[in-house]
């Protein structure tokens, strides 16, 4: 079976780097490309991330294109301290790239990978939806092109008190992404927060060599990390196992909306801006598939596969 091939869009960040490190030890995925945009960090940041990154995991042909420094509606203070340190990646320490970034903008670059690959390329984002809602406003045939796409934002299996940050970081780009004609493929954070990275799962990844030692165990023993008893949940590597093999989610149709103008203080208060809105029961086949669940021993057994292979390569 020939591989899938992806474009991750993406703000490194501690598990943005994690997901990263799935989808170079998967031979299920073909990159074409990583974009980067403001999120965890300032763009600078994000995408100084992504260039050391693709030398560490041995990702020397994928170019790494620059996207958005802050939402469509105007600049926003990028996340400090925690829970991605101020670096972005935590305790992690990896060289300075040898390499810049390719030319243009994450945006153009995703329209012309898409337009060249019609039906063959799955986006996946796993930060704020600016790059792509970019994309779509200057093509809107984006979504007709694409195989797909499988973001990591929003929370389907209740009413949820505050958005989470992706969507937070940018309503009004998630509203164009779920309202642009396509099936949104969408695992929440509270699906994706079932995956936590508990003692058994940290010592499989420190026996992984120097992928484990120098990324993956420093990333999800960074102090800033929330945790619970089981560990750390590993929210954007879910997305990207979810390319690599759908049945390690439960998805089901939805209708999906994003709240864009809403005020949560107050009598009368509305769902806070990025606020996903989702109806499981749409009348008609609705705008996404959205996560209700997660095998986690599936997801797991998956995922260290793929680090135990990539850590064979790398040393």
């Amino acid at each position: 079976m020939a591989a899938r091939k992806v474009i991750i869009d993406c703000d490194p960040g501690i598990d943005d780097a994690m997901a990263l490190a799935l989808a170079a030890g998967s031979p299920e995925l073909e990159i074409l490309g990583i974009t980067t945009v403001a999120g965890n960090v300032g763009l600078d940041r994000t995408t100084a991330n992504a260039l050391r990154l693709r030398e560490f995991l041995d990702m020397d042909e994928v170019p790494v294109v620059a996207g958005s420094p802050g939402p469509l509606s105007g600049d926003r203070p990028p996340r400090e301290g925690r829970p991605h340190g101020v670096s972005g990646l935590g305790a992690v320490v990896l060289p300075e790239a040898t390499r810049p970034p390719a030319a243009g903008h994450a945006a153009g670059f995703l329209v012309e990978a898409v337009r060249s690959r019609p039906g063959e390329v799955t986006l996946v984002a796993l930060g704020p939806l600016t790059n792509i809602a970019l994309a779509l406003r200057a093509e809107p045939r984006l979504a007709e092109w694409a195989r797909g796409l499988v973001l990591l934002g929003g929370s389907y299996t209740g009413r949820p008190a505050v958005p989470d940050f992706n969507m937070a970081a940018d309503p009004e780009a998630a509203a164009v992404v779920f309202g642009a004609g396509w099936t949104v493929t969408a695992i929440g954070v509270d699906a994706a927060g079932r995956a936590r990275a508990g003692h058994a799962v940290v010592e499989a990844m420190r026996a992984t060599g120097r992928l484990g030692g120098e990324l993956l165990v420093p990333c999800v023993e960074f102090p800033g990390r929330a945790r619970g008893d089981d560990g750390p949940a590993v929210y954007d590597v879910c997305a990207v196992a979810h390319v690599i093999d759908p049945a390690v989610t439960v998805t089901v149709p939805a209708a999906v909306t994003v709240e864009t103008s809403g005020d949560d203080s107050g009598p009368g208060a509305r769902p806070a801006p990025g606020t996903t809105l989702a109806d499981l029961r749409p009348r008609g086949p609705g705008n996404a598939l959205v996560a209700t669940g997660l095998d986690v021993d599936r997801f797991w057994e998956l995922t260290l596969a793929a680090y135990r292979g990539l850590g064979r390569r790398l040393g």
